[in-house]
């Protein structure tokens, strides 16, 4: 029979591009896996990170084989991004690719008797063939997922089939009140005296059905009676096991679980899970955690899932890569739908080895996960079009669609669209579904743009199933203010912000799902926004987990079925003024609020309830009462409130408007553009104004103003950005830019001569 053998202990690792080692080395730091050697400098604040091909080093025994001929395989679950893997100096195996499982057959390599050195050089520099390319997270090296060996007889089920377990089910209601099991498995080295034996559990461990069918001959359809479903509500989970049996004797097994539910999407109707219009309303997450990275244990996926459950989120978009095993677990457990995706990001690269790698990864990210009931999308790329638009890459999205289909004919393929894409692009209607990435109210428009811009999208694709894949701002909590604005990075604006957008996706059933951007604060090495470096800070819970911001619980308060009430602004404590506005979200009709013991007021309202009050100087108690549910908060009334409470870099951005509109003068903006040769303007690419010093440095000034991006060559997202060009970037601020901004940066780089 098969084991496994966990090798996540006693590791030596080398900070150092070191040659291949003939014996374990000396000097090396001693490690255990899950490990990254970004954990620090992935998100902490300098600007970026190690991006190098170091090594690790451990030794083992070679299983011992109780039947003759029996094989042993490496199992490395995530190796950040490409590795190479080397046992006893010889048995080379190479992986691009740094979110999925792949393994190595290293039988020949490993000595008979005695210790066998196993070493691995893990890369995480940058590649042409391999995704992703350019993108706002950081991309973490090392061994983080961890390690195994898996010692099988020589019949056995395949484990070198792009790193799936050999093993597909697939269930679907009968609508008759049971359910058809299609299974199929796929073993290797077995002759004519193997069968493979099948047999589905309940969730109280009861075998309810079971097949036998010749190893040569796999598939079969098995009927349970009386089946229970899996939704959201109640994700009820059958084992499957399948095992390798030559006449009397069990060789090997591998069990499954397996979900029985349907789910189709209605550009009128939206998601519908069993029959039921279900609209999916949850979050996207990111797999990385405060000064760990993304070497995540599976206690700390399976909490991660938990925070997301209590939030009252029915779907998580998993960007933008392939997660561990652990996380979509946790997902088929608690009843999550899930969108999974490749990282086919922001820029393609036209290198025909990097379309091969998008292949294998989806490839690798379908076979590896076919059987989770809570996937229900696959996802081909996110935000391409950041990089410009080809035939080719339009062409290369048919493809990839058709592979997950003829992949995986059960599922929806999906895609996120950046916001700039035209309602008539090309690439539309090619996938299933599709999403936009919006950020109206935060990089550009207004909040209020969100809804008028669905519903005309809704008016002129009737035929597109459409959802909202991204949607945020940043929310640092020492930022605070009793006129919070847009760009302020307080957290009473995301707060506000996200009222909004709760209220815009609850009108909009029609809207399939749709996935705050993010769940939780992340690593992006590149970014220095609001104060806090290294970080994307849009997260509705801060990056070490700690605390829940107050835009977590207006989605709570819409989404979460128990009764709660949450008092908003406990962290703006030290407040000026006669009178202090008190935001309350709660899911009960009636809110009381008392200041200091006394009742202040009683409101109605639709989960959000607004109070003014007077405080007395010192210390106020404040507390709110819904039904059963209470929460209280302590205030002070200052004089004045903290200089923390404000970035000092909204003031000044404020004032680097005005003073850049006194650069044109008297020109007259509202007048067409020129464009003439030889000059540059804002319909140049990036990395063509950066050929020059002069419009450089006028351009990134301008989308400092518009966007508060940094842009320059030598900073991270500079590939993402390079291809676009400023009037573009313009647009993406839209109706939040000062009439007449686009119009004075052309005025300014049609002075500057075009370099030869």
């Amino acid at each position: 029979m098969r084991n496994i053998i966990n090798l996540n202990k006693e590791w030596k690792f080398s900070k150092e591009n070191e040659t291949l080692p003939e014996q374990m080395p000396n000097g090396w730091e001693e490690i255990n896996l899950p490990h990254t050697w970004n954990a620090v400098d992935g998100h902490d604040g300098n600007g970026k990170y190690d991006r190098g091909c170091y090594w690790y080093a451990k030794t083992f025994e070679t299983p011992k084989q109780p039947l003759k001929g029996g094989r042993v395989f490496l199992e490395i679950l995530a190796a950040g991004q490409q590795a190479t893997v080397y046992v006893n100096g010889k048995g080379e195996y190479y992986h691009e690719g740094g979110y999925s499982t792949f393994r190595a057959d290293i039988t020949d390599a490993c000595k008979e008797e005695g210790e066998n050195l196993l070493t691995i050089a893990c890369s995480n520099e940058d590649k042409s063939s391999v995704y992703p390319q350019s993108a706002d997270f950081t991309f973490y090296g090392g061994l983080y997922r961890g390690v195994n060996l898996i010692s099988v007889p020589d019949a056995h089920f395949d484990l070198e089939h792009w790193g799936s377990i050999g093993f597909m089910v697939t269930a679907k209601p009968d609508g008759c009140g049971g359910a058809e099991f299609e299974l199929e498995s796929w073993p290797v080295n077995a002759d004519e005296n193997f069968t493979v034996l099948y047999s589905i559990k309940d969730a109280s461990g009861k075998e309810v059905a079971n097949a036998v069918r010749p190893a040569d001959s796999t598939a079969v359809r098995v009927y349970v009676p009386d089946a229970v479903l899996w939704d959201c509500d109640n994700p009820y989970l059958y084992t499957v096991t399948a095992t390798l049996q030559r006449r009397n004797e069990a060789y090997d097994e591998v069990s499954t679980r397996a979900g029985v539910r349907s789910f189709s999407c209605d550009p009128e109707k939206g998601f519908i899970l069993n029959g039921v219009p279900t609209p999916l309303r949850g979050v996207s997450r990111h797999q990385d955690l405060l000064y760990k990275g993304n070497a995540l244990t599976k206690e700390e996926h399976y909490e991660d899932a938990r925070i997301i459950k209590e939030l009252g989120a029915n779907t998580i978009r998993l960007a933008h890569y392939q997660h561990s095993q652990d996380f979509y677990d946790a997902c088929d457990e608690l009843g999550f739908v899930v969108w999974a995706e490749i990282p086919f990001i922001s820029v393609m690269n036209e290198d025909p080895a990097a379309h091969q790698n998008c292949i294998t990864q989806l490839k690798e990210l379908v076979l590896q996960n076919y059987n989770h009931p809570s996937i229900c999308f696959w996802g081909i790329s996110n935000e391409i079009l950041i990089g410009g638009i080809s035939e080719q890459l339009v062409e290369n999205h048919k493809e990839l669609n058709a592979l997950c289909k003829k992949l995986d004919p059960t599922r929806l393929t999906t895609i996120a669209h950046v916001s700039m894409t035209p309602m008539d692009s090309p690439v539309h209607g090619i996938t299933d579904v599709e999403s936009y990435n919006h950020y109206f109210g935060w990089y550009g428009g207004k909040m209020e743009d969100n809804g008028p811009w669905f519903d005309q999208f809704h008016k002129e694709h009737p035929e597109i199933s459409i959802g909202v894949s991204e949607y945020g701002c940043e929310g640092i909590i020492t930022y605070h203010g009793p006129n919070p604005a847009c760009k302020d990075y307080s957290e009473e604006y995301q707060a506000l912000y996200h009222e909004h957008m709760a209220k815009v996706l609850e009108e909009r059933p029609w809207l399939w799902s749709s996935h705050v951007w993010n769940m939780f604060d992340f690593g992006c090495a590149a970014r220095n926004e609001g104060g806090v470096a290294g970080r994307n800070n849009k997260g509705l819970v801060t990056m070490d987990r700690k605390t829940k911001k107050d835009s977590y619980y207006i989605y709570k308060a819409y989404w979460n079925k128990e009764p709660m009430v949450h008092l908003c602004g406990r962290r703006y404590a030290q407040r000026a003024g006669e009178t202090t506005e008190i935001r309350v979200y709660s899911n009960q009709p009636i809110v009381s609020l008392f200041v200091n013991g006394e009742l202040e007021s009683v409101k109605s309202a639709e989960k959000v309830f607004v109070f003014t009050v007077a405080l007395k100087n010192g210390f106020n108690n404040i507390l709110a009462v819904a039904g059963q549910c209470k929460d209280s908060m302590t205030i002070e009334k200052v004089e004045k409130e903290p200089d923390i409470y404000v970035l000092p870099e909204v003031n000044e951005r404020a004032e680097g408007v005005a003073n850049w509109f006194k650069l044109v003068g008297d020109l007259d903006l509202k007048a067409p553009m020129e464009f003439p040769e030889g000059k540059y303007n804002v319909r140049c690419t990036m990395e063509e104004i950066s050929k020059s010093q002069k419009a450089m440095e006028v351009t990134a000034k301008a989308v400092k103003l518009a966007t508060n991006f940094d842009l320059a060559p030598d900073v991270g997202m500079w590939d993402m950005m390079k291809k676009m060009c400023p009037e573009d970037m313009t647009k993406m601020a839209g109706s939040m830019m000062p009439e007449g901004f686009v119009e004075s940066l052309n005025a300014q780089l049609i002075l500057i001569d075009k370099e030869n």
